[in-house]
């Protein structure tokens, strides 16, 4: 009768390569499958298997769900080689009776819950570790070693191996080697893939953060004093410190920007990000890799792990602008999140929390649009807990001299030169066009004029109508058609209107009921703004 084969030269050889490309290898998928293919081309390896530790997925449907003493966490099948000798097929699939198996269930289980290594010296004399006995006998097995991976006394997962041969001691050594080696070698690189996915986070929040800073440029603090402007002000001021959804509704150019940060802001979720998402400029292909991110490989293109905005969100608020615009096979999935809380990657299993305050906007007149089946009616209500309307600035013509100043102020010293004089001409033009654009709109035409501005008068390019409207606009104080209007003047309504609101409020600053919350504003930008317009309460 012919020995059982032992460790030969080529088998050492074998895996003392084995060692040296594992420390070669950056990801954590093509290490594992590197183990287990080399191992198996070695003589008495029948099967080679990779088990890892990693949250429960598929509880409901594991076969092992009776026995499981805990569904937080299991030993997930992530590699595994083997050929068979009966019929030659390949033992490489991940999925079947033990793609995963209970922590402290099984041999496998015992290993990863102790931190034993488990080995069958000789399947043939029966063994209650072998739950198919038939498989073991039809493929020659003769013994099994399983070895944990235990980085720094933590046990990340198990290596399995099947024997065409009793187990042999040089071959129990090397196993261990390579169990060691692959644990630092999985630790080390899911640091390295860690600090990959905080720097792509850092990034993208560097992103967003530029935008905030283009946004808070273009459009700067929310100005006016008009009554439909303090109606929205104060019910941000309502729902700032809930953890509703809000829908913002108007026109585009409006603002809704604005009043998503003004939300962000005076909630308590304030120093967690506040992402914005333009759903209009999403490719439909991409919405859901957008919203929820996607694992390298998941699709063509995907050459990298991708933080989804959900995620990037954490903690903070999701602003989806131009909501309307996201299609109908996306807003079921959109509407689970909302509704659970719960997500999942592209390509991945492990199902994610979302800690997200919602904010979303449209132009649209999305009741209209569920009613015509173009948009989930479920996800309407879902969204519009408490809606917010703000009005075009047609219907708030009196902040537009604040507005008009504001800009010139901001768009001079941005580009770098002397603040125009605004006149009362101007403003009477500015108040008779009807501004489609909205505040965006007056934006663009003050920056258009403040550079013309270099080489003649403040001049304001509106449409033919306007100017003419502006002539039939009555004046006030028809002898002073041309006289100049200073900043201080154009100031005085917003210095009394803001002393109104101190003595409404009984000079209460900060906190519920003060005045600062009742104009939309930090306590400390109020204080600063009473300093510098000599604002004090008068002592009796």
């Amino acid at each position: 009768m012919n020995s059982p084969p032992e460790l030969n030269c080529d088998d050492a050889e074998s895996f003392q390569a084995l060692l040296l490309e594992m420390a070669r290898q950056r990801s954590v998928d093509s290490l594992l499958r590197l183990i287990v293919r080399r191992l198996c081309q070695t003589s008495s390896i029948a099967l080679a298997r990779l088990w890892l530790i990693q949250p429960g997925d598929i509880c409901q449907r594991c076969v092992f769900a009776d026995e499981c003493p805990d569904r937080s966490q299991c030993l997930h099948l992530v590699a595994s080689d083997g050929e068979s000798q009966s019929n030659g097929s390949r033992w490489d699939r991940l999925d079947g009776r033990f793609q995963r198996f209970p922590i402290g269930v099984r041999k496998v289980g015992h290993i990863a819950a102790t931190g034993d290594v488990v080995e069958v010296t000789d399947i043939s004399e029966g063994s209650p570790w072998i739950v198919r006995p038939e498989w073991a006998t039809a493929e020659g097995i003769r013994g099994f070693v399983g070895q944990p991976l235990v980085h720094q006394s933590e046990v990340l997962g198990v290596l399995g191996v099947f024997l065409r041969s009793p187990v042999w001691p040089a071959g129990r050594s090397w196993l261990r080697i390579i169990a060691d080696h692959a644990a630092v070698t999985i630790a080390n690189t899911r640091a390295l893939q860690r600090i990959e996915h905080l720097t792509q986070q850092l990034e993208l929040e560097n992103e967003y953060l530029k935008d905030e800073i283009s946004s808070s440029l273009q459009f700067g603090e929310i100005v006016g004093q008009s009554a439909a402007l303090q109606k929205v002000l104060q019910q941000v001021a309502l729902v700032a410190p809930t953890d509703s959804n809000v829908l913002i509704l108007g026109e585009s150019g409006v603002g809704k920007e604005l009043i998503a940060r003004a939300i962000h802001q005076q909630s308590p979720r304030h120093d967690r990000p506040l992402i914005k998402v333009n759903c209009a400029s999403i490719p439909r292909d991409l919405f859901e890799s957008e919203f929820f991110g996607h694992t390298q490989g998941a699709f063509t293109g995907a050459v990298r792990d991708r933080v989804g905005r959900f995620e990037l969100a954490d903690g903070g608020t999701l602003f989806l602008d131009e909501i309307g615009e996201v299609p109908l096979e996306m807003q079921s999935k959109l509407l689970r999140v909302l509704q659970e809380g719960t997500y999942e990657r592209i390509g991945e299993e492990q199902t994610r929390q979302a800690d997200v305050r919602i904010v979303a906007a449209t132009n649209r007149d999305l009741q209209e649009e569920a009613a015509e089946k173009n948009f989930r009616e479920d996800l309407y209500y879902r969204l519009s807990v408490f809606p917010i309307e703000v009005v075009p600035l047609r219907q708030r013509v009196e902040d537009i001299p604040l507005l008009a100043s504001h800009f010139l102020q901001t768009r001079a010293r941005q580009i770098g030169v002397d603040q125009p004089t605004l006149k009362q001409r101007h403003v009477r033009q500015l108040m008779a066009y009807r501004w489609p654009g909205n505040i965006r709109e007056l934006q663009n035409v003050i920056e258009r004029a403040v550079i013309r501005s270099q080489t003649g008068p403040l001049q304001f390019d509106l449409p033919q109508t306007a100017h003419e409207a502006a002539a039939t606009v009555s004046s006030p104080t028809p002898a002073r058609t041309d006289a100049l209007m200073t900043e201080e003047e154009i100031r005085r309504i917003e210095r009394q209107n803001m002393i109104d609101v101190l003595e409404a409020h009984r000079w209460k600053i900060s906190g519920d009921q003060g005045a600062a919350q009742f104009l939309g504003l930090h306590p400390a930008t109020l204080s600063s703004r009473m300093r510098s317009m000599g604002i004090r309460r008068r002592t009796k």
